[in-house]
Parts: C-alpha cells; sequence; structure tokens
C-alpha cells in the first residue's frame, strides 16, 4: 500500500503547532467535502484529510507516526522488538538470530529496509546490512528528525545583578517524552548564569534546554528575557539609571557637594549654586557596566524644611522680609 504522508496531505510541516494542524484541517474539510465540493475525487479527498487529522491531532498518535511512518499503529510492537534486540546484543536475550524478527510487521528483510524507520533503530540494522545501510539510512532519517521547539520565558532580577552579575535558580514547566510515548510536563530547575552588564530585555540562550526532539532530533534551546525588577530608587532606560536626589534650599541656592548612592558604591557630586528643581546632573559612566557603560543622571529634587518650631519660623519670617516674589512673571 502506497506510504501516505499525513503532513503533506494537511499542506503542514513538522513542526506545526496543533493549533495550525486544525485550522489546516477545518479549511481543507470545507473545500473537499462531498456534500458541497464539486471537485472530482471530494469523497477520496475527504477521507484522506480526516485520517491525517485523526493521527496528527493526536499527541501520541504523532509521536508514533513521526517514529515509525507508515508503521505507527503498531509502534508498541516495534518498540518491543527494538529493545528485544537490544537485550540480545548486550548478552541479556539468549539465543535470538536474525531470523527470529524476519515478518516482524514494519521491518523488510527480504528488500532492504522500510522508508519509516527511524535512527533509533540503525544500530538494528547494521548489524544485519553493514556500513552500506548505515551510510544510506543517515541521509533517509535526516528527513525524519526534528529539532525540538524552542521556549520562550521571562526571569525577573534584581537591577544589582547587572552590576555585579548573579547566578539564579529558575524552575518551568516543560512537556517531555515519558518512557511510554506519552508526553507529559515535568518541572524543571536550571541554574542560569546572569552576566555582569545585562540590560533589561536582553536574552539569554540557554542550548538544548528546549521541547524535546522529535525522531532523534536535537533538543530545542530556551531563550530567556531578562527583566528587571522595580527598584526603589533608580529608573533605568537602556544601560542609563536615573535617579532622585533630595537637597537642602540652601544647597540648591549656594552649592554644595553631596554623596550620591549608586549600585556600585557613594560618588561624590558638586551641585552648581542657583541649581533649580528638576535640573539633570550627569555622573558619567556610573549606569550599568557594559562595553560601553551606561551613566547615572541625577534629577534633582528640592526639599523644603518643616517650619515646626520657632527657630524655622524666624528663618522663614527673615526670607519673607526679601520681598522676593515667586510668581513676578507667572502668566504673563
Amino acid at each position: 500500500m502506497e506510504f501516505k504522508d499525513y503532513y503533506k496531505i494537511l499542506g503542514v510541516d513538522k513542526n506545526a503547532s496543533a493549533d495550525k494542524i486544525k485550522r489546516e484541517y477545518r479549511k481543507l474539510a470545507r473545500k473537499y467535502h462531498p456534500d458541497v465540493s464539486k471537485e472530482s475525487g471530494a469523497d477520496i479527498k475527504f477521507k484522506e484529510i480526516g485520517e491525517a487529522y485523526e493521527v496528527l491531532s493526536d499527541p501520541e498518535k504523532k509521536k508514533a507516526y513521526d517514529e515509525f511512518g507508515e508503521n505507527w499503529q503498531h509502534a508498541d510492537e516495534l518498540r518491543k522488538q527494538k529493545q528485544a534486540y537490544q537485550n540480545f546484543g548486550s548478552g541479556g536475550g539468549g539465543g535470538f538470530s536474525h531470523k527470529d524478527f524476519a515478518g516482524a510487521t514494519g521491518f523488510d528483510f527480504g528488500g532492504g529496509f522500510s522508508e519509516s524507520t527511524h535512527s533509533g533503530h540503525s544500530d538494528f540494522f547494521e548489524s544485519l546490512f553493514g556500513s552500506a545501510y548505515k551510510k544510506t539510512h543517515r541521509a533517509r532519517a535526516q528527513s525524519f528528525s526534528q529539532k525540538g521547539e524552542d521556549v520562550h520565558a521571562k526571569i525577573r532580577v534584581p537591577l544589582e545583578d547587572a552590576f555585579f552579575g548573579a547566578t539564579r535558580n529558575i524552575t518551568f514547566t516543560l512537556p517531555t517524552v515519558t518512557s511510554g510515548g506519552r508526553i507529559e510536563n515535568k518541572n524543571v530547575t536550571l541554574k542560569v548564569k546572569i552576566p555582569k552588564g545585562v540590560k533589561n530585555g536582553q536574552k539569554i540562550r540557554l542550548a538544548g534546554q528546549g521541547g524535546p526532539g522529535v525522531a532523534g532530533g536535537k533538543p530545542g534551546d530556551m531563550y530567556l528575557e531578562v527583566e528587571f525588577e522595580p527598584h526603589k530608587y533608580y529608573r533605568v532606560d537602556g544601560a542609563d539609571l536615573y535617579v532622585d536626589m533630595p537637597v537642602a534650599p540652601w544647597e540648591a541656592a549656594l552649592g554644595a557637594k553631596v554623596k550620591v548612592p549608586t549600585p556600585s558604591g557613594n560618588v561624590e557630586m558638586r551641585i552648581p549654586p542657583n541649581t533649580l528643581r528638576d535640573k539633570t546632573l550627569r555622573l558619567k559612566g556610573k549606569g550599568i557596566p557594559a562595553k560601553k557603560p551606561g551613566d547615572l543622571y541625577v534629577v534633582i529634587d528640592i526639599v523644603l524644611p518643616p517650619a515646626d518650631n520657632e527657630k524655622s519660623r524666624k528663618i522663614y519670617e527673615e526670607m519673607k522680609n526679601l520681598n522676593y516674589n515667586p510668581r513676578a512673571d507667572f502668566m504673563r
């Protein structure tokens, strides 16, 4: 019987998601439904579409199909035969001979090897047919195996990790294939190195930590997008930081030297005389460290002392007598 390529029938590739498979099935089912389609052979095409969807929409059937092709319905039997041979090859099986496997479903010893066999059986067949099989099988198996899906996630870290680097443990859920061929969600914990100089939104690649490969394919990768936790003092813009710096009125009016806290330590900064509120001063290179370090921008916030005692009220009265009018140019 001619091999049916269910992926080709539905017009999808092996990496297609379940939603993609469902969409393509519904589109083709409407097109070839015998009650509405006028195309020749629509009823046969409709049955093929239904058969393909029945297999590819079921994770367990789909796995068996990816592994054994047209012989997917005999997956359990083929896996048992493979295990029996492995036991035999390791000395645990006893008196098996090659003919004990002849005629088994999916194995055609008389005419070479089945198109649907996969890399999991390469050692078995190579022992029967020699190195010529190995070269031919590898070329054909490459068209069946698929790399696993890449996984994307976010990891929230404190801003200080960008200054000093860190190692963090993350736990996430990942679909895995059990020994029985079923797909189950499994909690996985990994140690992730947060590099010094990392930026908000930067992605860290963890090779081989994504979804499992299909039919011997390599596992996918995991991409972690770094997101800084909100900080009590600093605002982040790329590699630059912003901080609001409280200063006294006389410091802003007369000028002063103040200590500015940064994640890597205090830095002394000079406030020039007659500095106004919201003026921004720059500390070059004191932002997030990187190949090109960011800057730290200090935004001046003038804080008035309270007039809650006789001495402070007297000072405010003396300032009042200066006849300074802050609204002299207001709304002119």
